[in-house]
């Protein structure tokens, strides 16, 4: 199965940027498309951008413009630059990707989520 570790959450002032990472590990054979979901309290987990093995990409509107998804995927790592931040933004943030193990198994994993807390 795949193992998938986020980082870079943490609290931020409006405005103000913060970076995320999401770094896979375990018997991959190959990534396909990588994504970012977040969740706030009391509401259901939301989609925030994807990005396929291409390096094609996508974005909820809701962040459009603020947000960039990329990824190495020399080192299986998922990557959100977020910019403009705003209190809105606040939540817990979790990877997802969609891999082929080495067993030729296609799995879906997510990670553990990071919080992002974005406040004055």
């Amino acid at each position: 199965q795949v193992l998938l570790v986020e980082s870079g959450g943490g609290l931020a002032q409006p405005g103000g940027s913060l970076r995320l990472s999401c770094a896979a590990s375990g018997n991959i054979f190959s990534i396909n498309t990588m994504a970012w979901y977040r969740q706030a309290p009391g509401k259901q987990r939301e989609l925030v951008a994807t990005i396929t093995s291409g390096g094609t990409t996508t974005y909820a509107d809701f962040v459009k413009g603020r947000f960039t998804i990329s990824r190495d995927n020399t080192k299986n790592t998922m990557f959100l630059q977020m910019n403009s931040l705003k209190p809105e933004d606040t939540a817990v943030y979790f990877c997802k990707v969609d891999a082929v193990l080495t067993s030729r198994v296609r799995v879906q994993g997510w990670g553990q989520g990071t919080q992002v807390t974005v406040s004055s």
